[in-house]
């Protein structure tokens, strides 16, 4: 194990839509206020692509800015996996449009969807293909248009969520952050708790389906909640053990932006200062697969993040998934 080469992040680039929505703006069009959303969740503004902007032109976008960042030309790239639930259409893949639109060679492209967790499932993938030596460079992006997924009739969920791209270039050659170590896992037992209900072949798209509004994002916050607090912190505790780190050894810690009484949940759980968690949610909201590299990317280039130090990326979604990713920076 001494002569393990760690797979490395070369470069990061981020991007959020233009168009800013703060909560007194949504509170015109939906029944809440700013005080009734910023008291429940922390947020305060989130991004709203427009409607000709698809989950991969926001993908492309941060592409090509980490592409910059890592100093690696397009066609250095032989693996390209995005994590999203919100894909430009059911097929081909979101990945496919994206290696078209970046004048990529023609490489492996695949999307993988595992929800809020998506972007760290896809590091773990991505690492252990660069891992079997098959692959060099790998790009891996979490990109979300929720926006086209949301039921504006339903003031509980409209409000959290917003649109973004992040995106990391990987490789087994060169400096940057190393990936250390992964733990996903998954229960399936809820599905409805966070779904989306009709579209696939269980429910396809029918007059009443439609008419029923099953085709927007619905969810049940109570039991995602609790669930989330739980099983984060249970993958946080799981990755450090297995790599036998304390939690206190843990610099910096970049959560899944979903809701900040979470994110203060989890830390009174793991014991942790508040001000080890980096997060921007109060001007993105919930942006899905997108969150936590949108977070590590604003963490890096804002300078609070020193190299040598360890951070811990951990997130949880809809099946339910979570995942925990340990890096140096």
């Amino acid at each position: 194990m001494a002569n393990l080469i760690h797979t490395r992040i070369l470069g990061m680039g981020s991007f959020g839509p233009d168009r800013v929505v703060d909560n007194q703006e949504l509170s015109k069009t939906v029944d809440t206020s700013d005080e009734w959303i910023r008291a429940r969740t922390g947020i305060k503004e989130r991004r709203f692509a427009s409607k000709d902007q698809s989950t991969s032109d926001l993908s492309c976008m941060a592409a090509k800015i980490a592409l910059e960042d890592a100093n690696v030309l397009p066609d250095q790239i032989d693996l390209v996996v995005v994590a999203t639930i919100t894909p430009d259409m059911p097929f081909p893949s979101t990945a496919c449009l994206l290696q078209h639109k970046l004048g990529l060679g023609k490489v492996a492209c695949f999307d993988l969807e595992a929800a809020c967790s998506g972007f760290l499932y896809a590091l773990d993938v991505a690492d252990a293909m660069l891992s079997s030596g098959r692959y060099r460079k790998a790009l891996v992006i979490g990109a979300e248009k929720m926006s086209s997924i949301m039921d504006w009739q339903d003031r509980t969920t409209c409000v959290l969520f917003g649109d973004g791209a992040g995106a990391a270039v990987l490789s087994k050659e060169g400096e940057g952050i190393e990936l250390l170590g992964f733990y996903c896992g998954a229960d399936g037992s809820n599905p409805s708790w966070l779904c989306q209900p009709a579209g696939g072949s269980a429910q396809p798209a029918t007059p009443e389906s439609i008419s029923d509004r099953k085709h927007f994002l619905k969810m049940n916050g109570r039991e995602i909640f609790k669930s989330a607090v739980r099983v984060m912190e249970s993958s946080c505790r799981k990755l450090l053990d297995d790599h036998k780190i304390s939690i206190d050894e843990i610099d910096h810690i970049i959560p899944h932006q979903a809701n900040m009484r979470i994110v203060e949940s989890l830390s009174q759980r793991l014991k942790v200062p508040l001000d080890k968690f980096y997060c921007n949610l109060d001007r993105f909201g919930n942006t899905s697969a997108a969150s936590i590299p949108l977070a590590l990317d604003e963490a890096i280039r804002s300078k609070n993040v020193q190299r040598g130090q360890l951070g811990l990326l951990v997130a949880f979604g809809a099946g339910l998934t979570w995942s925990s990713t340990l890096i140096r920076f």
